[in-house]
């Protein structure tokens, strides 16, 4: 009967410890960390990174709260739990806000490439009204190869935009309206200096 009583206040015990320590947030850590993987999938470290680098950190900080909370006695992982939820909430957020971050990525992408295709365009009709003699034929011929090298870079930037690279395409795109305006503006240069002889003649 004394063993009996010894084991029923041992197992009491036990339940007691058992249900006085913390349990670890197995729900709230796999689901945050879902949350976070979604939002990465749908592009968050393009479109957000600052945004899911700090959620990123606090699913982090709030799992190894956990962690350390875990398993003591007379302690619970609410704290932990609260953060984790925040974190899934954020994420989730952050994963919303994307469409609309790639979308307007997009448009400024091809709109930076119509701007491009202008300059070029504007730079070729330009090269044909070029002042044309001994001296400038070089210069003609190195706009002219200039150019088409800049065509080739246009078509490159269609591609980067199909490939969904909007932030590359738009920088690339930026790069090709500097260089053609660039010829644009020797050509005018040139122009302008033939222009100026021809009235001083008079």
């Amino acid at each position: 009967m004394k063993n009996l009583t010894k084991l029923f206040i041992l197992s009491m015990v036990l339940v007691f410890v058992y249900v006085g320590c913390a349990k670890e947030p197995t729900q709230e850590i796999n689901d945050a960390k879902a949350a976070i993987d979604a939002a990465i999938a749908e592009g968050a470290q393009t479109y957000s990174p600052d945004q899911i680098k700090v959620v990123n950190d606090e699913y982090t900080a709030a799992v190894d709260l956990a962690k350390a909370t875990t398993g003591k006695l007379f302690k619970t992982n609410d704290e932990a739990k609260q953060k984790l939820i925040k974190v899934k909430a954020d994420a989730e957020a952050i994963k919303a806000e994307i469409p609309a971050k790639k979308a307007a990525a997009k448009l400024a992408a091809e709109t930076a490439l119509t701007e491009a295709k202008a300059k070029v365009e504007e730079a070729k009709v330009l090269v044909t009204k070029a002042p044309k003699s001994k001296d400038t034929k070089a210069d003609i011929e190195a706009f002219n190869a200039d150019l088409t090298a800049l065509d080739g870079t246009v078509a490159e930037v269609q591609k980067m935009i199909d490939s969904e690279d909007y932030f590359g395409a738009s920088d690339k795109a930026k790069t090709i309206n500097e260089k053609a305006a660039g010829i644009s503006e020797q050509i005018n240069a040139a122009i302008e200096k033939v222009a100026a002889k021809k009235k001083g003649r008079r």
